[in-house]
C-alpha cells in the first residue's frame, strides 16, 4: 500500500528542484530555439486569404423561349457544383496561368535570408523561345545575380542538375540549354547601378495550372446558396486578386462561348428551313398566279359570303393541323439527318408525350456537352450517355413518324368534312374551291416562313446580349489581417517550446533509463526503507569520515549515523552492509559509517566478511598479520590477534577478510565464526559486517543469521532499477533482517553541511 500511495503523490517540489539543477538545459533550449523562431520569422512571409464570391444565374432562358419548352433546351438550369467543376477545372487554370504568366516565379533577395516573392513588379524576366513553355515537362530554376556595373552572372538548374550558366555578361544574357533557348532580360522596373539577386523558376502551363488548383478552393456559400466562394492563401495579395479575377473571368468568357455555339447552330437551323419554307412559299405564290391567269379569275370578293361559322372552324383546325404537321415533318428531317446525331432537337409541338421526349432528350444531350467539355473521349460516364442518348433518338424518331401519320389522318378527316361543307355551296365553281385550297397552302408556307424569321431575329439579340453564367457579387479582395502567425507570435512559440523541450528530455531521459539519478526516485520505486543517502566524493579519499572534516559527504554520513539507532532495537549491535554487484561502494559505505560512528567515543568493530573478493585492507591501507579466513582455518590463531587499529580512523578496529579460501561458504557456515561474533558482542558496542554483493554470491543470506540489521548499498546512475526491485522480492521474502537502503553517488545538493563542502569557521 505505500507503494501504491507514493506512485500516486506528485512531488511538486522535487520536480522543481530537478528542473532546477538542470537550469543550463533550459537555457541552452531556449536560446537554441530562439534562434530558429529568429530565422523562421525571417523566412516565413505573411500570407493574406484572398477571397471573390460569384453569383451563378438559375433562371436564365434563351431567346427562343416563346416556343414552348424550346427555350429551355438552350438555357437549361446551373447545377452549382457542376459549376463549380467547371469553374475549378484545369482548362480554365490552364488559361489563367497563360494569360498572367504565373508558370513564372520571381524571387528577390532583399537580405539575409529575406527572399520577396515579386509580382506584379520584378526587374528581371527569362524570355523562353516559342513553344518551350508548352512542352516543358520539368521545372527550370534561373538564379541571376547582377552585380552594381550591370554584369549578369546566370546559372539555370533542371532537376538539380546544372544545364547552363554564364558569368560576368552584359544583359540581355543569352542561354542555350537542353531544354530550349532562353533569354534574360530587364524590365521597366529595372533600376541600373543596384545589385540585384533573383531567383526565377518556370514551370510548364499544365504544371503551374495542377499546382494553382491545389491552392484555390472553391466551395459553395452555403446549402441553400447559388454562390461559389473562390479563396486563395498567398504571401502576395495582388497575386491573389488577379488570379482569382482571372479565373472569375476566363469561366465567364466560356460560359459565353458555349452558349454562342449554341446561338449558332440554332441560327445555323433556321436559316436552313428559311430557304427551304422560303421556296415553297414563292412555288405556292406563282401557282395561285398561274391558276388566276390560266382560270381567269380576278375578283375573289365572294369568298366573303362562303364564310360560314361552320366553314371557318374546320379551316381554322385544319390549318393548324397542317401546320403542327409540318413542323413533326422538319423535326423528324433534322432527326434523321446525322450530321445533328449530337445536336439539340430545336422543335417542339403540341403533342404533349412528344413535346416530353424531346425535352428529356435534350436535358441528357446537354449533360453530354457539359462532360464532353473536359472528358477524354473514352470516358466511361460519356460512353453510358452517349448509349442512353442513342436509345433515346431512336425512340423520339418513332414517336415523331406515328405523330405524324396520327396527324395525316386528322388532316384527312378535316379535309373531308371541309369538302363536305364545300359541297353543300353548290352555287360556287369549282374553280374557286381549287382557288381557295391553293391560298390555305400558301397561308400555312407563309405562316412558318414568317415564324422562322421572328425565330431567327431572337437568336440573333440572344446572341448579341449573351450574358455571362456568373455573377460577380464580390471581385477579388484581401483581409488585412495574416492568416499565419505573425514574427512575435512565432518568437512566442519559439520561447513556449525552448521551455517545453527540457522538461520533455527529462522525462523521455527517465522513461528511457534504466538507472536512477537520487534518492527520491528509489523511494518512489521501492518499498524498503531508505535510511539515507551519500553523495559524490570528489577527494578520492576512502576515508571522509574524520574529525574537523565538514564537509557535504562527512555531514551525510553523520545524518546516517544518527538514523542508525532507530533502526537497530536494545541490545542489537551488528549491521551487516552489502549490495547488488561489485562497484555500488559497499565497502566505502561500510568503512566511513564505521568511522563517523567511533568519532562518538563508542567502541566499533569493521569486520571484512567478502571473503571471495577482499578489499577492506586495501582501502584502509591497512597489513594485519591476520585475516578472517585464517582464524576460521586455524584454532591457533587468537581472536586478538585480529583486531587491528586502524590508523586513519581514530577508535576503529578493523578485521580484515584475509587470504581468498577454497572453500568461503564452508567458512562462513563455521560454528566458530558464530563463536566469533558471541565474543565481539561483548566487546563492541557497534559492529559493522562489510559481506559481498547479493547479486553475485549468496554469502550475504548466510551471514544473515550474525546480523541485527542489514544496510543495502545503491548507487545512483550505476545500480539498475531491476536491482532495485531485486531488492524488494529480498524485503518481501525477509530474507535479510531489518533490511534499509542507503544511496551511495547522488549529486551534492544545498543544505549539505556547510554550504557544499566548505570548513565550518572557529
Amino acid at each position: 500500500m505505500a507503494k501504491n500511495k507514493k506512485s500516486e503523490f506528485i512531488d511538486l517540489g522535487a520536480i522543481a528542484q530537478e528542473y532546477m539543477s538542470k537550469w543550463y538545459w533550459f537555457v541552452i533550449s531556449v536560446v537554441v530555439c530562439l534562434v530558429f523562431g529568429f530565422l523562421a520569422a525571417r523566412i516565413v512571409k505573411p500570407k493574406y486569404s484572398v477571397n471573390a464570391n460569384v453569383l451563378i444565374s438559375q433562371d436564365e432562358k434563351g431567346g427562343m423561349a416563346s416556343l414552348g419548352a424550346i427555350g429551355d433546351l438552350f438555357g437549361a438550369q446551373a447545377s452549382v457544383d457542376d459549376e463549380i467543376f467547371v469553374i475549378s477545372s484545369h482548362s480554365v487554370y490552364r488559361d489563367v496561368v497563360k494569360e498572367l504568366g504565373t508558370n513564372k516565379i520571381h524571387k528577390i533577395k532583399l537580405g539575409f535570408l529575406n527572399r520577396e516573392f515579386a509580382y506584379p513588379e520584378y526587374p528581371l524576366e527569362v524570355i523562353a523561345a516559342p513553344g518551350i513553355i508548352d512542352t516543358l515537362r520539368t521545372g527550370i530554376a534561373f538564379k541571376v545575380k547582377v552585380n552594381e556595373e550591370g554584369l549578369a552572372t546566370v546559372k539555370a538548374k533542371a532537376d538539380g542538375e546544372v544545364i547552363g550558366k554564364v558569368k560576368d555578361q552584359k544583359l540581355p544574357v543569352s542561354l542555350n540549354t537542353i531544354y530550349g533557348h532562353f533569354v534574360i532580360d530587364t524590365t521597366s522596373y529595372f533600376v541600373p547601378g543596384e545589385e540585384i539577386i533573383s531567383d526565377i523558376s518556370i514551370i510548364g502551363y499544365d504544371a503551374a495550372a495542377e499546382l494553382l488548383s491545389e491552392d484555390v478552393i472553391a466551395s459553395i456559400g452555403s446549402k441553400r446558396s447559388n454562390a461559389i466562394m473562390l479563396n486563395l492563401v498567398t504571401v502576395n495579395p495582388d497575386y491573389g486578386k488577379d488570379v482569382l479575377n482571372g479565373i472569375i473571368t476566363k469561366y465567364n468568357e466560356r460560359g459565353i462561348a458555349e452558349k454562342n455555339l449554341e446561338g449558332e447552330k440554332t441560327a445555323r437551323f433556321i436559316d436552313e428551313r428559311l430557304a427551304i419554307i422560303s421556296n415553297d412559299l414563292s412555288d405556292a405564290e406563282d401557282d395561285i398566279q398561274s391558276y388566276k391567269e390560266k382560270q381567269g379569275i380576278i375578283d375573289v370578293s365572294a369568298e366573303a359570303s362562303f364564310q360560314t361559322g361552320i366553314r371557318a372552324n374546320l379551316e381554322k383546325e385544319l390549318m393548324k393541323s397542317e401546320t403542327e404537321a409540318e413542323i413533326i415533318k422538319m423535326t423528324g428531317e433534322f432527326i434523321a439527318d446525322p450530321a445533328n446525331a449530337h445536336s439539340l432537337i430545336p422543335m417542339t409541338t403540341d403533342n404533349v408525350g412528344l413535346q416530353e421526349g424531346i425535352k428529356g432528350y435534350n436535358e441528357l444531350m446537354l449533360q453530354r456537352m457539359a462532360l464532353a467539355s473536359n472528358a477524354k473521349p473514352n470516358n466511361k460516364a460519356l460512353k453510358m450517355l452517349d448509349e442512353q442518348i442513342d436509345a433515346m433518338r431512336a425512340t423520339i424518331a418513332t414517336s415523331v413518324v406515328k405523330a405524324y401519320d396520327n396527324l395525316e389522318v386528322a388532316i384527312r378527316d378535316q379535309r373531308s368534312k371541309l369538302n363536305k361543307a364545300m359541297g353543300r355551296l353548290g352555287s360556287v365553281p369549282e374553280q374557286e374551291r381549287e382557288f381557295l385550297n391553293m391560298k390555305r397552302q400558301q397561308q400555312v408556307k407563309q405562316q412558318l416562313y414568317m415564324f422562322l424569321l421572328q425565330k431567327r431575329e431572337e437568336t440573333a439579340m440572344m446572341l448579341a446580349n449573351a450574358t455571362p453564367k456568373g455573377i460577380i457579387v464580390d471581385e477579388a479582395f484581401a483581409l488585412n489581417a495574416p492568416v499565419n502567425l505573425s514574427k512575435k507570435m512565432i518568437l512566442l512559440i519559439a520561447l513556449f517550446i525552448g521551455l517545453c523541450i527540457p522538461p520533455a528530455l527529462l522525462y523521455i531521459r527517465k522513461v528511457l533509463r534504466t538507472k536512477f539519478d537520487t534518492k527520491e526516485e528509489v523511494e518512489a520505486i521501492v518499498d524498503v526503507p531508505v535510511l539515507g543517502e551519500i553523495c559524490n566524493d570528489k577527494t578520492g579519499r576512502s576515508i571522509v569520515a574524520v574529525a574537523g572534516d565538514h564537509s557535504s559527504t562527512t555531514e551525510l554520513f553523520n545524518l546516517l549515523r544518527s538514523r542508525l539507532p532507530f533502526v537497530l532495537g536494545a541490545d542489537e549491535k551488528v549491521v551487516m552492509l552489502t549490495s547488488t554487484r561489485s562497484g555500488e561502494g559497499k565497502s566505502f559505505v561500510s568503512i566511513n559509517l564505521a568511522a563517523d560512528m567511533a568519532l562518538l567515543h563508542k567502541k566499533v568493530l569493521l569486520i571484512g566478511m567478502d571473503i571471495r573478493k577482499p578489499r577492506l585492507a586495501e582501502y584502509m591501507n591497512i597489513s594485519p598479520r591476520f585475516g578472517l579466513t585464517q582464524y576460521l582455518a586455524s584454532k591457533d590463531i587468537t581472536v586478538d590477534s585480529l583486531i587491528t587499529r586502524a590508523d586513519s580512523a581514530n577508535g576503529l578496529d578493523v578485521i580484515v577478510a584475509g587470504p581468498v579460501p577454497p572453500n568461503p561458504a564452508e567458512l562462513l557456515n563455521s560454528p566458530r565464526l558464530d563463536q566469533l561474533m558471541a565474543e565481539l558482542r561483548e566487546r563492541y558496542d557497534y559492529i559493522f559486517i562489510d559481506s559481498a554483493p547479493v547479486g553475485m554470491v549468496s554469502d550475504t543470506f548466510t551471514l544473515d543469521r550474525l546480523a541485527d540489521a542489514t544496510i543495502y548499498v545503491v548507487r545512483a546512475d550505476y545500480t539498475t532499477r531491476t536491482d532495485l526491485r531485486f531488492v524488494d522480492e529480498i524485503y518481501a521474502d525477509k530474507r535479510l533482517k531489518k533490511l534499509s537502503i542507503v544511496v551511495n553517488g547522488t549529486a551534492t545538493k544545498r543544505g549539505y553541511g556547510y554550504g557544499y563542502g566548505e570548513k565550518k569557521s572557529k
